[in-house]
């Protein structure tokens, strides 16, 4: 089994920890089960250890304690059909897709987002869950976008761009981590702001997509971090939250998110969502925006 490389791990966590998951294991007569979770959250790098959550009233809750190991499944954006198959008490589950043993011996399911094959680390006792901790053994990013759940529904960037109206401009921007630090390039009025492209018939993955290529680094499509109408300036705003590697970029500059060095940021707006980013990477959580410039809702989902 190969050697985990660190640093490709912890793009992967950075990219896909917010998403929707299936979790999935073999019990006793080799029979596939699986469940879907919201999130999954990183532990550590060393080792690589990941955590994802079961409740004890779940039927299944002694086959995922007590087998060796799990492996958690990213959805993509078109698996939302999926996602609803594995939360619900569905008979024959794995009917509906295909799947192949992973390094480590788990089912991972056909063309999913990214996977992440464990063994068991440590099942923790936490009130009416249990955590399931689990080392890498092996992971894939495939490079799709991930499926994204907030306030009772799914988020999704095709999704998102198609019910936003018609009759206003849509945006979509990318806040670009690396190390704490957010890259930010000049606006057209002389202050900073993140790297942003209006969304034309190519769709919002796409536009995402070109949007990182032309930062010059290498960066991953991350998940909705906010969906936001500017009543103001009357379009609407995607911000996905990505992770990008070494490197350079071809315009503008890594600054850390503190109140000094946002002075220039000249969005009221994208101040407030990047203040909020650097609340949750000092309390390890994290959330998904949804509402205007002024006024919304947070959703924590890790």
């Amino acid at each position: 089994m190969n050697d985990i490389d660190p640093g490709a791990l912890r793009n992967a966590f950075g990219s896909f920890m917010t998403g929707v998951t299936v979790v999935t294991t073999f019990d006793t007569d080799h029979a596939p089960l699986g469940f879907t979770a919201n999130s999954f959250s990183s532990v550590s790098l060393d080792p690589p250890l990941l955590s994802v959550c079961i409740a004890k009233a779940s039927q299944n809750l002694d086959t995922f304690t007590q087998a060796a190991g799990f492996a958690v499944n990213v959805l993509t954006e078109e698996q939302i059909d999926l996602s609803n198959t594995f939360a619900r008490p569905v008979e024959n589950r794995f009917n509906c897709v295909d799947y192949a043993r992973g390094p480590a011996g788990s089912p991972i399911l056909d063309g999913v987002a990214a996977w992440f094959d464990c063994s068991l680390f440590k099942a923790v006792d936490a009130g009416d869950h249990i955590i399931l901790i689990g080392e890498v053994k092996g992971f894939e990013d495939a490079n799709k976008a991930g499926l994204g759940y907030a306030r009772g529904t799914y988020i999704t960037p095709n999704a998102s761009a198609q019910a936003l109206s018609e009759a206003t401009e849509v945006v979509v921007s990318a806040l670009i981590e690396r190390e704490g630090q957010v890259l930010l390039w000049d606006d057209a009025i002389g202050g900073l702001a993140l790297p942003e492209k209006v969304v034309t018939t190519q769709g919002a993955s796409a536009a995402l997509v070109e949007l990182l290529a032309e930062t010059g680094l290498e960066a991953k499509p991350g998940f909705v971090y906010s969906v936001f109408e500017d009543t103001y300036r009357r379009r609407q705003h995607l911000a996905f939250l990505c992770e990008a590697s070494d490197g350079t970029p071809s315009r503008g500059a890594f600054v850390s998110m503190d109140a000094q060095a946002l002075d220039d940021v000249t969005d009221p707006a994208i101040v407030t969502m990047l203040a909020r980013r650097a609340r949750e990477r000092a309390q390890g959580s994290i959330g998904i925006y949804v509402g205007n410039e002024r006024r919304g809702e947070t959703r924590l989902t890790a």
